[in-house]
């Protein structure tokens, strides 16, 4: 996996502008996580401790595959609230840190008026890819 970084174009932070994959291997796609325990609940109306508990299901899932975090090449963020992400910065970093170490792939943050359950402040889809062998 090559990180898209054009030599002219500023590095962003926390996150990169693309990957290219040249390689065989086995495409793995999440359904959105949100920040709910294994039983559905939701210990916190917390921005940031919800994003930590999607990132560590996230995890999970990735694990199921035989993958880690470093195989991730795209998030896609769905947050409710401007506000209450970046009011949350520093417990989303510690979390991202926690959970997907120094990994910054593609990502997109879509601010939206709601989602499905109504306790949940985000929503995370990922897309990894683990090469062959």
């Amino acid at each position: 996996m090559r990180t898209l970084q054009p030599a002219d174009w500023a590095k962003p932070r926390g996150f990169s502008h693309g990957v290219a994959i040249d390689a065989p291997g086995r495409w793995i796609v999440l359904a959105g996580q949100t920040g709910s325990n294994e039983a559905g609940e939701y210990a916190s109306d917390d921005m940031a401790a919800q994003v930590g508990a999607a990132l560590r299901r996230i995890v999970k899932l990735l694990g199921e595959a035989g993958a880690g975090p470093e195989h991730i090449v795209r998030l896609t963020w769905y947050l409710t609230s401007r506000s209450d992400y970046e009011a949350a910065g520093a417990g989303i970093g510690a979390a991202w840190k926690e959970t997907l170490g120094r990994n910054f792939p593609p990502s997109t943050l879509l601010y939206i008026s709601g989602l499905v359950d109504p306790r949940a402040k985000v929503e995370i889809e990922v897309t990894a890819f683990l090469p062959a062998g």
